[in-house]
């Protein structure tokens, strides 16, 4: 789900990205909100938020806002430039490195938490963080061409009520029933991402309660072990 790219994706490669990494993305978003009540991968929420403490005046507070906005748009920068660069030269890995990256940085953020707790404001979890999500949602994105998007929940769930409208116009006899299994093949693509979401929310949660600053650490370990899985693989068959 790491190395395949463009023709060579298939929908079981796409809905075992969209798990994993939306699983992820739900946990390391809610596990900073119990934390430090700011959502990490809301750009919706957090443009909103924006705005309000602007009208407000609230310069300070708002000055914030912009920097998680702003942080989540540099990660993504990075990752896709990271992206462009490792296909010009070929390099089928270069998504796995990406998310190996993820894993590091995770690790080090998780280590310079525990280090700094009590005294982390989570200001430093939040900013980093939101740099992170935005460099996996910009793997994901242009791994699967934009079939896949593990942060943006809006235009998930967007794409599940288009999906479903398709199918009740076939059910209708308004569309040719011919599509029927794409249709369906989007629709169980963007509804697990859904429920890998919600789920990794609801586990982020009770491992960070369960773990508390080394809930980072946890999560990166993990992380890390997926993308060195690939890593491997995707030697393994350079080699051959």
């Amino acid at each position: 789900m790491l190395i395949c790219q463009d023709e060579a994706r298939t929908f079981v490669t796409d809905s075992r990205l969209a798990a994993t990494l939306a699983l992820v993305a739900g946990a390391l978003n809610t596990a900073a909100f119990e934390a430090v009540g700011f959502f990490s991968a809301n750009m919706t929420g957090n443009v909103s938020s924006l705005s309000e403490r602007l009208a407000r005046g609230e310069l300070s507070v708002a000055l914030f806002f912009l920097e998680i906005v702003c942080l989540f748009i540099l990660g993504s920068v990075f990752s896709t430039l990271l992206i462009n660069h490792g296909r010009r030269r070929g390099i089928r890995s270069v998504y796995a490195i990406n998310i190996l990256l993820e894993a590091l940085l995770l690790l080090l953020l998780g280590w310079v938490e525990a280090w700094l707790a009590p005294r982390s404001s989570g200001t430093l979890m939040i900013l980093s963080l939101s740099f992170l999500m935005g460099l996996q949602n910009a793997v994901v994105t242009r791994i699967s061409n934009a079939r896949v998007r593990t942060t943006h929940v809006s235009g998930t769930a967007t794409d599940v009520g288009i999906e479903v409208a398709m199918l009740l116009d076939i059910v209708r006899r308004k569309e040719s029933p011919e599509y029927t299994p794409v249709y369906l093949q989007r629709l169980l693509l963007h509804g697990a991402t859904l429920a890998a979401f919600l789920l990794g929310g609801v586990g982020g949660i009770w491992l960070y309660r369960l773990t508390g600053e080394a809930f980072l650490l946890v999560v990166g370990a993990l992380l890390a072990l997926l993308a060195l899985a690939y890593l491997c693989k995707a030697r393994r068959q350079r080699v051959q």
